[in-house]
Formats: C-alpha cells, structure tokens, sequence
C-alpha cells in the first residue's frame, strides 16, 4: 500500500514538473517576444505645444553713423595706424593717422611754384611796361615824322612839282608808320594783359595748391567726432574684401571708418514671398546674435517693404525677397554693425498637440506615414500633417499619445523623410 502510494506521488510529482516547466517555456517565449527592440531609433509621441514658427537670418545696421574718410584733397596716402574694429574710441580720439611725408613734399614743391609764379607776374609786368613804353615813343615820333612831312609838303606851290609829289608821298609814308605804329601799341599791351593774366591764373593755382596740401596736412591724424566704436568698413580689393591695415594706401576720399550712432541700431533681414504674407508689424522676435552667445535678444517688427527686390547675394537665379528692419529691446557695449543674427518670430501656438520630428515622416506612393511599433514589429501607418515649422510637424491624424514611432524608415531599401 506505501508503495502503491509512493508511485502515485511521484507520477503526480513527475506531471507537475512538466507543467512548470511547459509554462515557463511559454511565459519566456512570451517574454522574449514582447522584449523584443526595435532595429531602428525610436520615440513615444507625447502631446504638447506646437510652435508654428519662421526663422531667417538678419545683420545689424546703424540707421546713422558718421563716416572718417580719407582727405579728398591729398592724393594717394599710406596708413600708419589705425584703431582696430570695434574699438570704443572717445572724442578726439586718434582713429586714423597717415604718413605725411609726400604731403610735406608736395607743400615745398607748391610753395616754390608759388613763389616763381609771383616773380613770373612782377616780370611779366615790368616787360610790359618796357614795351608799351617802346611803342608809345615810336607812336610818338611817328606822329612827328607825320607832321614834319606835311610841312614839306605845305611848300608845294613855291618848289617844283616833282618836289612837291616827293613831299606828299613822305607824307603818305610817315603816316603809314604811324598807323603802324599805333597798331603794334594796341597789339602789344592785349599781348602784355594775356600774358600777366596767364601768370596771374599760374599764381592763383600755385596758391590753391598751397592752401589744398596745408589743409590735407591738418588731416593727417583723422579723430572721433563723437565718442562711440569704431567699425572698419571693408572694401573690394584684388585679393578680396578686407578692411584697411597699417602700411596700406588710401585714394582721396577713401571711407575708411563709421561710428555708428548705437542708438540707432536695427536689424535688417529679408524674408521669401512665402513667408511675408505670416508676418506683421510689432511682432515679437527672438534675436541669436552669432557673435554674442551668451545672450538672448528680443526685438520686434518695425517696418516690412511693400515691394519684393531681388536679392542678390542669393545665388542665381537671383530670388525676389521682402525687407524687414527689427528693433531691439535690449542694448549691449558688444553690438555692432555687420553682426549676423538668427532670427525667429512666432506665428502661432497651439496646446495638446500632436507633434512628430520631420524625420519620423516619410513619403510613400503619394502618402505621408509613419511606422508606429507594436511591440513586436513596426507597422506602416498613413498620417495627415497640418504644419510644418522647423524640424518638426504638426500631425492632425493618424497618431495618439504614448505611441512609438521610427526615427528611421525600417522598411526595406529605406524611405524619403
């Protein structure tokens, strides 16, 4: 009987073990199954704000400055020192100084013609009244030799006739001379005026000369008008735009500098035709300045062009564009022109959103889907997007909260974002 009862209870002990271990199995199986990880980065949909947006890229501009040119008066020059860009400079400040050498160079000479102009004039004046003396003492005894022929000739009744036809032709003669006479008088002092004119004109462009290179040499040393930060302003040369430097040479007139009036500072930036009609004057904008990373900036619409221009620092073909200029709400001792900023104005919110990275986005025949994970596989889903803003996209169906779907198209041969 213990026997009987000892096999049943190991036959019964043997079922169980079975049991357990069949279950185990299955639960494992179930297990493995249900763990299995996606082959492909994933993400759980979470609702939230979606931030429908239009970003572009903007440069800081001074609505007023007061350029520091090159004197136009002085010709080619060569730069000595020049304060460097961005420096905060103070009234009367040194910003450029050039070498004065040729200048110097150039007053002696023009000084010199100067003075030889004024004796050219005292030379000029002194022939000249040589000469008009000269000829009125020819005109004068022509007159004489005139009269003393017609006394010879009034003796015609009491000398022969032969004598008295010699008479009138000396008189002919005498007065011949004199008319001569009178016209080289008359030729002659034109002839004087035109020439101390001539030296006159020479002394008065020796003497504007003079008075030019005086007044280039003032300028010389080129200082701040007003106190404020110099910007450099950069022009076109063989080797490419670049600011001026020590030892370079300048043209008459050359800008070289701004100071711009910080008070006046805006940003300007050109936005597509697609995107104009999304924007409106006082919106806000949220201002990253490239060179200033450690500050955020806000600012809003000031102005927006009615008429699209084209831009051609696009590329070609060169796109129509609008223009926008931004004031600033903050100031900063770091801002200058010629600093490029990103730009982002917000066009509209909307709460509890369903919102998806555009990566997780795929195009296939025509359709937008999505491959959202089940746990065991990824399933191809077709969605419906309402906006795009950035990098990500507003999904209006297709797709609940708490759901995973793929960063990557795990189809095979992949899919188009």
């Amino acid at each position: 009987m213990i026997d009987r009862l000892h096999r049943l209870w190991s036959q019964r002990k043997a079922a169980v073990v079975i049991v357990v271990l069949v279950t185990s199995g299955v639960v494992l199986g179930a297990v493995r199954l249900i763990g299995h990880s996606p082959s492909v980065p994933t993400l759980i949909i979470q609702r939230g704000e979606f931030v429908d947006s239009v970003e572009f890229r903007g440069e800081i501009k001074a609505l007023k400055s007061i350029g520091i040119n090159a004197p136009a008066e002085a010709g080619e020059l060569q730069i000595l020192k020049i304060a460097a860009d961005g420096a905060q400079v103070k009234k009367g400040d040194a910003i450029v100084e050039f070498d004065k050498t040729k200048p110097q160079q150039e007053l002696a000479e023009f000084r010199s013609g100067y003075k030889s102009a004024e004796a050219e004039i005292d030379q000029a004046r002194a022939q000249s009244r040589l000469t008009e003396e000269e000829d009125s003492t020819a005109v004068i005894k022509a007159r004489y030799d005139v009269e003393v022929a017609k006394l010879d000739a009034s003796k015609k009744e009491i000398v022969s006739r032969i004598e008295g036809a010699e008479a009138q032709l000396k008189v002919s003669d005498a007065e011949q001379k004199l008319h001569e006479a009178e016209q080289k008088l008359a030729s002659d002092r034109t002839a004087s005026k035109a020439t101390i004119q001539s030296k006159i004109d020479a002394s008065h462009k020796a003497a504007y000369d003079v008075q030019r290179t005086e007044r280039a040499l003032t300028r010389m040393a080129l200082v701040a008008p007003i106190t404020g930060m110099v910007s450099l302003i950069r022009t076109w040369r063989p080797e490419g735009e670049s600011a001026f430097k020590p030892g370079d040479r300048t043209w008459a007139g050359a800008p070289i500098a701004e100071l711009p009036d910080v008070s006046t500072l805006k940003v300007s930036a050109r936005v597509e035709e697609t995107e104009r009609g999304r924007l409106a004057l006082q919106q806000g904008v949220s201002i990253h300045m490239d060179a200033i990373a450690d500050r955020q900036f806000s600012g809003k619409i000031e102005n927006i062009s009615t008429i699209a221009t084209s831009d051609f620092s696009g590329g070609w073909p060169f796109p129509r564009n609008f223009d926008l200029r931004i004031t600033l709400d903050q100031t900063d001792t770091r801002l200058k022109p010629g600093m490029t900023a990103k730009l982002t104005v917000v066009v509209d919110r909307i709460p509890n959103a369903i919102t998806l990275p555009a990566q997780a986005s795929f195009q296939k025949s025509g359709q937008t889907v999505a491959y959202v994970w089940d746990g065991s596989k990824f399933q191809e889903r077709t969605i419906e997007i309402g906006r795009r803003s950035g990098d990500r996209v507003l999904v209006v169906k297709g797709l609940k909260a708490e759901e995973r779907v793929a960063l990557k198209d795990p189809s095979p041969g992949g899919g188009q974002p």
